[in-house]
């Protein structure tokens, strides 16, 4: 089991109260012992004007799962994870329902962390994958 800390889907719910998270309609929705998924809705508050999944919102779902299982990886007490850098890399289009995505670590060091990102339709067909690479820094550091 990769966590210091193992997140409760519910607990990081209410954390993500009034923020991009909860305006997307975001769930945590599955922690595993190496892994955190959750969902959002493909709707009026995902799409661009085309109607299909905006690329950013793909993002947002991304940074957000390896953010959290990032930060649920080291003593929050002493560090903290921020976000160095994301990649994504958007394969399919998706139209209705919901895409749920599921964050994996790729490698989980002392000063830093990458995380992969999947991205899947309900037809679990790849929408999304992507990259993403967590600072670890010393709690003090952070303001």
């Amino acid at each position: 089991m990769i966590w210091t800390n193992r997140p409760e889907p519910s607990v990081l719910a209410e954390s993500h109260r009034n923020t991009v998270v909860a305006a997307l309609g975001i769930e945590f929705t599955e922690v595993g012992d190496d892994f955190l998924c959750g969902r959002m809705p493909v709707d009026g508050r995902t799409v661009q004007p085309m109607g299909i999944l905006h690329g950013g919102s793909s993002v947002v779902l991304a940074e957000t799962l390896g953010s959290c299982a990032a930060n649920h990886c080291v003593d929050t007490g002493k560090e903290v994870c921020v976000g160095l850098d994301i990649n994504a890399n958007h394969l399919r289009s998706a139209r209705s329902g919901w895409v749920t995505g599921r964050a994996s670590p790729v490698h989980l060091g002392r000063t830093t962390q990458v995380w992969e990102i999947d991205i899947r339709d309900e037809q679990n067909r790849r929408v999304c994958i992507a990259r993403l690479t967590m600072a670890v820094i010393a709690r003090e550091r952070q303001s």
